[in-house]
């Protein structure tokens, strides 16, 4: 079917809804209703319809709309998405519930734009959201004091959450690994802050201290929290503790820097503790005297760049050098 307009001699053309068929091999036409009387904007609004194009009334399709407000949403979709793929949400509770979706929100909300709490509700506020975030959670309207609260409800799970992850991500004789940071304090209410080390270089201000457990891809899998005087290796004996009674893991290897894995916490918290081994750094007194004691030629290094040598300092370890 298809709509045309037929010349009618002096008078106005007449609009037919017309059809064309076939019979005896040739094409004919038949008309099925006269238009004429219908406003122009209406036939032309049948006639994108029979081309299968978009109907727009009053000339182009720019015209036919007026946009008042667009949100982003195809990285929202992806990433929300991609968290119920991964069961974070399941993980948080098996039950809907409003400070499940504020987590997940806040979760999705450093992946998409890190922000402060405060600016984070306003992207959630109907009136000031930047992306459809807060549709599509059914949280629009929150403020930061529901996020704050949110996390209150979610700070009991955390045991179950980390136990859920460690059964995923952790296996016996993987790897783990662990390292600590730190971050300050503008008020002094929290009984765990002190002053300590302060990598913002922030002197004077006091910190707290965290140790994160991830598995061999880097993926989160425990957090704990320390006073902010705590030295690095202070909180190894926690770590280890934890994957052998938490965790229930009798084999792992743990991997640290030289700062975390010191020679007092290897004799005192890893060698103390059957099944666990761990990978490390030498600190560079004890490589010099490798060099030293001849126990580092550059022959070794002829072929490959990596050569592994025993040392009588370290009984029972693999030393690798490069």
């Amino acid at each position: 079917m298809y709509v045309t307009d037929i010349p009618n001699r002096g008078s106005r053309p007449a609009t037919l809804l017309r059809e064309s068929y076939r019979e005896d091999g040739q094409v004919k036409s038949r008309t099925i209703a006269n238009l004429s009387s219908w406003p122009r904007a209406k036939v032309e609004a049948l006639r994108a319809v029979l081309r299968d194009t978009q109907p727009c009334v009053g000339g182009s399709l720019e015209d036919a709309f007026e946009i008042v407000r667009t949100r982003p949403h195809g990285h929202v979709a992806a990433v929300v998405g991609k968290l119920w793929q991964l069961g974070v949400a399941g993980l948080l509770s098996r039950k809907d519930c409003r400070e499940r979706e504020l987590n997940v929100a806040m979760i999705a909300s450093r992946i998409l734009a890190p922000r402060s709490k405060l600016a984070t509700a306003r992207g959630l506020s109907p009136e000031t959201e930047q992306s459809t975030l807060g549709e599509v959670l059914d949280i629009e309207g929150a403020d930061e004091d529901e996020l704050y609260e949110a996390m209150d409800w979610l700070l009991p799970l955390q045991q179950s959450v980390e136990d859920a992850l460690a059964a995923k991500h952790l296996s016996e004789g993987t790897l783990a690994l662990y390292d600590v940071s730190s971050t300050y304090f503008e008020g002094r209410k929290c009984p765990l802050a002190k002053l300590g080390h302060n990598r913002d270089g922030k002197k004077g201000k006091l910190q707290i201290v965290f140790g994160l457990l991830c598995n061999k891809e880097g993926c989160p899998v425990a957090i704990e929290v320390f006073e902010g005087n705590t030295g690095d290796p202070k909180t190894v004996a926690s770590q280890v503790k934890k994957v052998r009674e938490r965790f229930k893991l009798e084999r792992l290897v743990m991997v640290g820097d030289r700062g975390m894995l010191t020679s007092a916490r290897i004799r005192d918290d890893l060698k103390t503790a059957p099944g666990i081994e761990w990978i490390t750094a030498l600190r560079a007194p004890a490589i010099k005297k490798l060099v030293k004691d001849r126990l580092v030629q550059p022959s070794l290094f002829d072929e490959k760049d990596l050569a592994e040598i025993s040392a009588p300092g370290f009984p029972g370890e693999r030393l690798v050098v490069c």
